[in-house]
């Protein structure tokens, strides 16, 4: 899964979208080494050939499915479920980026639980392929964004059994744009991500278990 997110230099992963026809950064999110679910964080569209970065609510739930109880806010969303009745048309109208450094996974018993930062080994900008909702106007919710996970492959098993799914830069600027077909999303999500063997990740202090704690060493690697 991924429940924890390092963004510290926002600015910085935006750059890589230049080729837009515009930007329009109207995001105002602090940069934050310990971004956590059920907040406003920055999330990547496109529209008419524009991007749009704005602070979106991280956790997503339909807004029938808000009125029923029944279902869960979703911070994040399994590959193989994306084309159910329940995401499909996310899939359709609501696919976006959220960009990011890195994002933790925590191992160990209960209790005693070590946290990791996972990143790419050359250390370039994330780009987590992301569905949101376009739902009632005062439902935070329903206008929230969940990050699209499949299962962990190669070394990650190590620290997780899913992972979110990482997209290179032109990857995930046809994965935002309007036009591609649902079904090729689909299929391009499942086939194109980054791969395993350009990750690495590091121990960190247990102090990024506390989502109060934002200082930048929280992401640096402790010794074992």
């Amino acid at each position: 899964m991924c429940g924890r997110l390092d963004q510290n230099d926002i600015s910085r992963l935006i750059l890589n979208f230049d080729w837009a026809d515009e930007v329009f950064n109207r995001s105002q999110a602090e940069d934050k080494v310990n971004a956590s679910p059920g907040s406003f964080r920055p999330l990547l569209r496109l529209t008419d050939g524009a991007l749009f970065v704005d602070d979106v609510h991280w956790g997503y739930r339909s807004t029938w499915a808000e009125a029923s109880g029944k279902i869960p806010m979703a911070i994040n969303t399994r590959l193989d479920k994306i084309t159910n009745r329940y995401w499909k048309p996310l899939l359709k109208t609501g696919r976006a980026i959220v960009p990011a450094q890195g994002w933790y996974e925590w191992t160990g018993e209960k209790g005693a639980k070590q946290p990791w930062h996972i990143h790419r080994i050359d250390h370039a900008p994330l780009y987590l392929a992301a569905l949101f909702g376009q739902g009632s106007e005062d439902s935070k919710m329903a206008n929230g964004f969940t990050i699209v996970t499949a299962a962990a492959e190669g070394g990650l098993l190590d620290v997780h059994d899913r992972r979110p799914i990482v997209l290179s830069v032109a990857d995930a600027a046809m994965w935002m744009k309007p036009d591609l077909p649902p079904d090729e999303a689909a299929h391009m999500l499942a086939n194109f991500g980054v791969p395993p063997e350009a990750f690495a990740w590091h121990m960190v202090d247990k102090a990024v278990g506390n989502v109060r704690n934002q200082d930048q060493r929280l992401a640096s690697p402790i010794a074992g």
